[in-house]
């Protein structure tokens, strides 16, 4: 998967908001895609205003222009991959969904895509309205190649509070009957996982453990957003599902390992394990 020069990279695009303080949402999923080969494009779908403390304002972009995004990257420049991160309100689930739609993007379609249903931050902030939840359960999961939500997210979407492993597996099954492909249930804050950290993937008929070290940092700021990101790369590059969810692993076990403080609260995962420096290599 190392580039060679002058070769152009599989494309992928992000569809999500940003966050001024650059720990997640477009910035982290634009870091994944560069540290794991693949060129990032993206499709703004809302502005916050953002810190390592909080979030203090959420701005939407209109749907037109969101779906423009979509349609005009598709057209030029060719997709292997997508996802989406923060989408905020129904109106924009569903208009991303017509934009897939129109653009082959989905898990029946040429381009696979990653949903990842971001509905607060890591403060408890809300990132997301209310009525946005049933609009992903009956919009978007459907035409998903994989969900990849946290356990507070589950909370939401299927009313299900997971405390241990056979909870985690009741999650995937319940959030599987809402019509994606293939959930990843994320053990990150699994309180019973105290020396580990689990994921479970489910296609609908296999379940495949991931296991994975904890590490003892609060600053996972934009972990799930690099993990799905990562994921969204490893299928770009042609892998399977299960070896893209794997590759994901691999990535961000050791974005957390190597995550770093950062303002006065919770600092980012760090992409920086998987980027050479070149800096320290004597110039030709």
């Amino acid at each position: 998967m190392r580039p060679t020069v002058g070769t152009t990279p599989p494309r992928t695009l992000t569809i999500a908001g940003t966050d001024s303080g650059g720990g997640a949402g477009i910035a982290a999923d634009l870091r994944a895609f560069a540290a794991c080969g693949v060129h990032g494009c993206l499709a703004v779908c809302a502005v916050t205003v953002q810190n390592t403390v909080g979030v203090t304002g959420v701005h939407t972009v209109p749907v037109e222009t969101i779906a423009g995004q979509i349609g005009v990257v598709a057209a030029d420049i060719g997709l292997q991959a997508a996802k989406t991160g923060m989408l905020a309100t129904a109106e924009i689930i569903a208009a991303v969904a017509r934009a897939c739609d129109d653009n082959g993007i989905g898990a029946d379609r040429a381009t696979p895509l990653v949903v990842d249903p971001v509905a607060a931050s890591m403060h408890g902030d809300p990132l997301l309205a209310g009525e946005a939840l049933d609009a992903y359960r009956e919009t978007l999961f459907p035409r998903a190649t994989l969900v990849t939500p946290n356990l507070d997210e589950i909370r939401l979407l299927v009313e299900h509070d997971v405390t241990d492993r056979d909870g985690q597996y009741a999650a995937a099954r319940a959030l599987h009957a809402l019509g994606a492909h293939a959930v990843l249930v994320k053990g990150g804050h699994l309180p019973g996982d105290a020396e580990g950290c689990l994921d479970l993937l489910y296609d609908g008929e296999t379940f495949v453990e991931l296991p994975g070290p904890r590490f003892d940092t609060a600053n996972t700021h934009g972990g799930g957003d690099s993990l799905a990101s990562a994921i969204t790369a490893g299928l770009a590059h042609g892998l399977h599902l299960v070896e893209a969810v794997r590759f994901g692993k691999r990535y961000i076990v050791e974005a957390v390992r190597h995550s770093y403080p950062l303002g006065a609260g919770h600092g980012p995962v760090s992409p920086l394990w998987a980027v050479r420096p070149w800096w320290e290599t004597p110039a030709p």
